[in-house]
Formats: C-alpha cells, sequence, structure tokens
C-alpha cells in the first residue's frame, strides 16, 4: 500500500482561509496520458459511472487510472487531510472546453461560464472538496478555471452572482500538467474562455465526508505554527509570519476596509471546528464578541 502523504497545519490553514489547497503535478505525466487517452477513447473501465455515495477507494479500482490517481500518496493524504478517510463520491464530471473553430462551426456564441457557488442550499456544518484536475498543461489562453480565493464562507443565491464576470482578486488557474486544486465546495468560480486551438479538459471529483472533520491533518507542526495572542493596531515589533493566526487574517483584495473583518470572523469559526478548540482566536476578533457580561453562565440572556 502506499504511504499516505498528509497536509501540514499552514496548508490547512491556508484552506481554511482560502478555501483551497493547490498541488502542482502532484499526477505523473504517465498517468496523465493515460487519463486523456481513457477519456478521448471512452474506456468506460477507466472512469466508471459511479453512484453517488460510493466510498471513493471502492468506487476507482487500484488498476484503473482514476483509482492510481487517488491512491498517490500526497493526492490521499490532501483529501484524507480534509474530508478523512472513507470519504464519499457525491459526483464526477469531466468538463471539456472546445477551441473556438468549434463554436463557429455549430454557430454559436462562446461565452465565459457565470460566476458560480456550488450546492448554495447546503445546510451543513462540514463542507465537501472538489478536486478539479488538470492532466494537461494549461496556460492563461486556455481558459482555466477562473475563481476567488476566500469566498468559500460567504454563503449567496448562485443567481446572485451569476451577473457578475470579474471581481477583484480573482485568480485563473495556470498550471502544469497533472496539478490539482483542491477546493473547498462553496468557493466562487467559473469556467472561462479557451482561446487556443485545442480542447481544455478539467476532471472534477466532489467528495463528502463520514467522519467529523477535526485534526485531520498531519499536526505535528501545530504548536510550531501557533502565536499567542499578538497586539494588533500599534505593534512595535513585527508578526511572526506563517503562524495560523497571520495566515486567518490575510485580507484578500475583494475585502472591504471594515465589513472584511467578518471574513477573519468566519475563518476563526472555521478553524474552530477544524481543530477541536472552542477557545481558539487570532487577533481576538471573536473573543471580542464573546465578551458580553449580560451572558449568564447557562448561556441565556438576560437584560431585565
Amino acid at each position: 500500500m502506499n504511504s499516505v502523504k498528509k497536509l501540514s497545519s499552514r496548508q490547512v490553514a491556508s484552506f481554511a482561509a482560502n478555501g483551497y489547497v493547490r498541488l502542482d503535478k502532484v499526477v505523473p505525466q504517465q498517468l496523465n496520458r493515460r487519463f486523456i487517452e481513457a477519456f478521448t477513447g471512452q474506456a468506460d473501465e477507466e472512469i466508471p459511472a459511479v453512484p453517488p455515495g460510493t466510498s471513493v477507494l471502492d468506487a476507482y479500482p487500484n488498476e484503473t487510472v482514476l483509482g492510481e490517481i487517488v491512491r498517490l500518496p500526497k493526492v490521499r493524504g490532501a483529501i484524507e487531510s480534509l474530508v478523512g478517510p472513507g470519504s464519499l463520491v457525491d459526483h464526477h464530471f469531466v468538463h471539456v472546453l472546445p477551441p473556438p473553430k468549434v463554436y463557429q462551426e455549430r454557430n454559436r456564441p462562446q461565452v465565459s461560464q457565470h460566476l458560480h457557488q456550488d450546492s448554495t442550499i447546503d445546510p451543513r456544518s462540514s463542507f465537501d472538496i472538489q478536486l478539479f484536475y488538470y492532466p494537461h498543461d494549461v496556460p492563461r489562453e486556455m481558459g482555466g478555471t477562473r475563481f476567488v480565493p476566500g469566498t468559500h464562507l460567504r454563503i449567496v443565491s448562485e443567481s446572485a452572482i451569476a451577473r457578475y464576470q470579474n471581481v477583484r482578486g480573482q485568480e485563473h488557474i495556470v498550471c502544469e500538467a497533472g496539478t490539482i486544486f483542491f477546493m473547498h465546495h462553496g468557493i466562487w468560480h467559473g469556467g472561462a474562455v479557451n482561446h487556443t486551438d485545442s480542447y481544455r479538459y478539467m476532471y472534477k471529483l466532489r467528495l463528502n465526508p463520514v467522519v467529523p472533520q477535526v485534526k485531520l491533518w498531519d499536526t505535528s507542526d501545530l504548536k510550531e505554527t501557533a502565536d499567542p495572542t499578538r497586539p494588533i493596531f500599534f505593534v512595535k515589533s513585527p508578526h511572526r509570519a506563517k503562524t495560523v493566526q497571520e495566515i486567518l487574517t490575510r485580507g484578500q483584495p475583494w475585502f472591504e476596509n471594515d465589513t472584511g473583518r467578518i471574513e477573519y470572523i468566519q475563518r476563526v469559526h472555521f478553524w474552530r471546528r477544524l481543530l477541536g478548540d472552542q477557545s481558539f482566536d487570532a487577533d481576538y476578533w471573536v473573543s471580542r464578541l464573546e465578551c458580553d457580561p449580560y451572558l449568564e453562565v447557562d448561556g441565556s440572556e438576560d437584560l431585565a
């Protein structure tokens, strides 16, 4: 059995803050070529139809190309770090973006996919991940998925953001073959326009957790990445870089000056769930809200 290479605390903190983890060239070239050949040759045994709710390792036998990919040490490690062992396949799909000539032949306009958030009706406190796997190089002009980092904790109606094509701070996926993005299911994203003469392929796999998502990653570095409550606003010495608290309080270009701090609070609550520790805080953002002298010991309010 292949070993499992789990994510570090800093990587998971980055996921909590930004909504994704990126593993570049994690899939070897021979598997990339095999995936493309399997899809374009319609090899059903390599990319099988999977009933929803099937365990990921049962869904993809080891001898299939997808079975080998999900069992790669870093891929399996990232999956288990975020949704745990035994995660279930929600669905999978190969997204194909044709070159301009195909649209011209079909007399259809070539437009970007609208910006959207998957599963906006999802009421759970747990989260799914979506693997975006690119089996070939994706240059900027090929229309790699565009996404807005840090939007995963801001639940919206899909139709409310569909009108926006460009949001400050959005990114377009540009990567080498074999790169996988592990996305929180709530991140805002959409396909871009392919301006090259080649087809663009992206395989998406959504996975559901079946265990509590608490300390699933490699926590051996957790103590060294922690920082005690630090002074804010008036600071004589620089903050320690790359601590969990520092990662969780990095802003995004789309944050407003003041209300963007709501995202810091959201991130702290998210990290508390991942850590299993309701006392965690970063820069006092949540603790100040919990410092309420009107709250009784039992948590009820008495304002009389």
